[in-house]
């Protein structure tokens, strides 16, 4: 490469070498100000992993309520029962929107997350489930983050791994990466009080793992945590990747500041964001997939993460609320087509496949 990597000599070549990075490594890589030799670095193990492919999906986002128990402070999409704006969706109407999407769309995954709903019981869960199922018989279902497992455990007085076992009788096929935030105890006790634990959220991941569901990761950036915060919950994520081998994706997700009480903080730049994507990709060499969601980010800078270790542009987001709740995102759909032209023009080639990663086309039928 036609790089100069001084002062990451030592880094460049652990890279070449196949070596994995150190905590110390990272938190060097997050003090670098040279977006340039980050991005090279990143796309060396991205070309290694994935070479130019970039895969998308044909999904449905179902946020099937946005009333929620927590209190989470960066969350612009939750409301309390009886507040203005609050909705549930019923099993018939979701049944009816995924039929729609599978007819009209073919979509080929359905991506179901919501609030902490205080009320409901399994059975609620169980009839979406199933709504889902029989409208989309063929469909991935990617359903309940972490958090809303531990939820639904606790209001159902089941175990979680007995709760999970319930859920992939009636379907599921994996669970989203959602929740995480940032692993760090003492940015948690401000930023999400309420919600599970670090330890718990991985916990549940590594269930899942064991009972064959694969899962994804996220990791929430550009509020209070720093970059030795970022390189910690990276690394946490590694290692449970190293015990069980049940993460697919990465997927870091800037915090939107609007609409909730953190908004005074302002939103990071594109710079953070690519730094965030480089060096996650460089730390996290036993996850597959490090996926950009780009009804966050903006269409042009999704497009750029591509040389900055990005694989995958995850779906077309068929429905998506939660980010389009911030105010940021004017838009929040494109159909085959557009994520193909999307990808093509930033000279890549697009691939199309589902949650599994299992490969439906290579290219879009015009």
């Amino acid at each position: 490469m036609d790089f100069d990597f001084h002062p990451f000599e030592d880094i460049a070549e652990k890279i070449s070498a196949g070596q994995r990075l150190s905590f110390e490594d990272g938190v060097r890589l997050y003090q670098s100000e040279d977006l340039p030799v980050l991005g090279a670095l990143a796309q060396e193990v991205r070309r290694r992993l994935n070479g130019r492919r970039v895969v998308y999906s044909l999904n449905l986002h179902l946020n099937y309520t946005n009333l929620c128990a927590d209190n989470c402070r960066f969350c612009s999409f939750a409301k309390k029962p009886g507040e203005e704006g609050g909705y549930v969706l019923n099993p018939g109407e979701i049944a009816s929107a995924v039929r729609e999407a599978v007819m009209e769309w073919q979509i080929n995954e359905v991506h179901l997350v919501g609030g902490h709903h205080p009320t409901w019981g399994l059975e609620d869960y169980l009839a979406i489930l199933r709504a889902i199922r029989s409208a989309g018989p063929s469909v991935y279902i990617k359903a309940f983050a972490a958090p809303e497992i531990a939820h639904i455990a606790r209001l159902s007085g089941l175990a979680p791994a007995e709760l999970l076992r319930r859920f992939q009788a009636e379907g599921l096929n994996g669970l989203p990466g959602g929740g995480a935030e940032i692993f760090s105890e003492e940015v948690r006790k401000k930023i999400c009080p309420n919600k599970i634990s670090a330890g718990e959220w991985l916990e549940i991941h590594r269930l899942a793992h064991g009972l064959g569901l694969r899962t994804n990761a996220t990791m929430l950036y550009g509020h209070i945590e720093n970059g030795e915060d970022r390189v910690e919950h990276v690394l946490r994520l590694r290692a449970l990747q190293d015990e069980t081998g049940g993460f697919q994706a990465f997927i870091p997700l800037c915090y939107q500041a609007r609409r909730n009480a953190l908004e005074s903080l302002g939103t990071c730049g594109g710079f953070t964001d690519l730094k965030v994507f480089a060096v996650s990709r460089l730390l996290l060499d036993n996850v597959p997939h490090l996926k950009a969601h780009w009804v966050g980010l903006g269409l042009k800078m999704a497009q750029v993460s591509l040389s900055f270790g990005v694989d995958d542009l995850g779906g077309v987001h068929l429905g998506e609320k939660i980010f389009r709740e911030t105010g940021e995102t004017p838009r929040a759909e494109l159909d085959r087509g557009g994520m193909e032209r999307l990808i093509r023009s930033a000279g890549y080639e697009p691939c199309l496949v589902d949650s599994a990663y299992s490969v439906a086309s290579e290219n879009a039928d015009g």
